[in-house]
């Protein structure tokens, strides 16, 4: 009887210890903990990305991988937002889990409190790195007669969203060819809805950011003989020293069917952070993404590279990042 009793307490002290395993009680492995405790916990890592037909969203995904694959206790996951003002708005909340995708001229704007973001300035985003560029493509009919940038005066043209990044790259470049959107007639309309106009004659031009070849430009030079209006290298020269966020963008001969290349600007796709996420796990997915490009399985791939990855940048760098850059030799702009 007396060795039936210790056998039950055993048997009951064993329950026990498993239920309180269960629950998170014991002292074993930590199951996930963000804080990274004794266990070896996992830092949890959300990807800010855009909506699921364009880039950020699947090039998100293959970063995330890249970096749960490379980078010790994270686990990183990309979620489809509305892209670049969105998640600047939500890295202003003081998340320090959160690496979001972003042009590198919201970012400046996010920055400084301008345009969309007038007088709501995010000081706490800082920059991983440049990913790949993204084309401001003027795009016009040939029947239009546009060659030049001030070919467009009088013309209807299509430039963006109020307080988009097209609008703005639209008003910088009109600017500094002594133009503004008063001496055009305007159209507020996206990709499609501009490649559709020009097709049926409704707009005569169309300004685009989006990496090269963009599929809706595609489709419209199938069908309607496009001219890829080109910018001097003065004016690229001078958009850049006045707007640092810019970067020379040259589309080559063949793209859209063209006989010859055509200079322009980019804006370039770009990661940020916020301040306050920890300098050594900054710098260990920093590493782990431009030194693993080669797994990336997206078409941008070819573009991510520690030699550019400060180009167009003009906000701060994460001390993490720039920890990685220096290390790699890149040349960062001073802050």
């Amino acid at each position: 009887m007396k060795m039936k009793k210790s056998l039950s307490a055993v048997i009951l002290m064993t329950v026990m210890v498993l239920i309180l395993s269960a629950c998170g009680g014991g002292t074993a492995g930590g199951s996930g903990d963000s804080d990274g405790g004794d266990g070896g916990g996992q830092q949890f890592i959300t990807l800010l990305t855009g909506g699921t037909e364009g880039t950020y969203y699947p090039l998100g995904g293959s970063i995330a991988e890249i970096l749960n694959s490379n980078v010790e206790n994270v686990k990183a996951t990309a979620t489809s937002t509305g892209a670049s003002v969105e998640n600047m708005n939500k890295l202003s909340e003081g998340n320090d889990d959160i690496v979001a995708f972003s042009q590198t001229d919201i970012a400046a704007y996010a920055s400084e409190g301008t345009l969309m973001f007038d007088g709501k300035a995010i000081e706490n985003i800082q920059a991983i790195g440049s990913l790949y560029p993204e084309t401001i493509q003027i795009v016009a009919t040939e029947d239009s007669g546009i060659q030049t940038v001030e070919d467009l005066k009088g013309k209807t043209v299509s430039i963006g969203a109020p307080g988009s990044g097209t609008n703005a790259s639209a008003e910088d470049i009109l600017g500094i060819h002594g133009l503004n959107v008063d001496d055009i007639e305007v159209q507020n309309l996206d990709f499609g809805e501009s490649t559709a106009g020009m097709q049926d004659g409704t707009i005569d031009a169309a300004f685009i950011t989006a990496g090269t070849p963009t599929g809706a430009v595609e489709s419209l030079s199938a069908t309607t003989p496009v001219t890829i209006v080109g910018l001097d290298e003065d004016k690229v020269n001078q958009l850049i020293e006045e707007k640092p966020y810019y970067a020379p963008y040259t589309i080559e001969a063949g793209t859209y069917s063209l006989e010859e290349p055509v200079e322009t600007v980019s804006v370039n796709a770009m990661l940020v952070t916020t301040a306050g996420m920890d300098e050594e796990l900054v710098y260990n997915m920093t590493k782990a993404l431009y030194e693993n490009t080669g797994d990336i399985g997206h078409q941008k791939a070819e573009f991510i590279k520690a030699e550019t990855a400060a180009d167009g940048v003009s906000i701060p760098f994460h001390p993490g990042a720039k920890r990685y850059l220096e290390e790699a030799g890149v040349e960062l702009p001073s802050s």
